[in-house]
């Protein structure tokens, strides 16, 4: 009943900007924190960004300065807003809601950086 899309992927070159966002729908409580994940093929999924219900966000190393991560209690949802991206940065995308039950995720939206 509970799902996560994402939207905004797409082809960029480099140094360009994306900005993602994922709307959760169905019945979700207590949740903790929303993110961002990425995966690359042959790779581990690997942490993006995450934010708390009360505005706390962390970010991995290789994406401080520019991504930025903002959300929409109210409405379920969150962004990463995604600026100078690199052909590393090349991943599938995915929306991740952290509950105290369980983690919900989204199916990935593709992210493509050429450069």
């Amino acid at each position: 009943q509970v799902q996560l899309v994402e939207s905004g992927g797409g082809l960029v070159q480099a140094g360009g900007s994306l900005r993602l966002s994922c709307a959760a729908s169905g019945s979700i409580f207590s949740i903790n924190a929303m993110g961002w994940y990425r995966q690359a093929p042959g790779k581990q999924r690997e942490l993006v960004a995450t934010i708390s219900v009360t505005g706390s966000t962390n970010y991995a190393e290789y994406v401080k300065g520019r991504f930025t991560i903002s959300r929409d209690n109210a409405e379920n949802k969150v962004y990463l807003q995604m600026n100078s991206l690199k052909p590393e940065d090349t991943a599938v995308y995915y929306c991740n809601i952290d509950t105290w039950r369980e983690d919900y995720w989204g199916q990935g939206t593709q992210v493509t950086v050429s450069s």
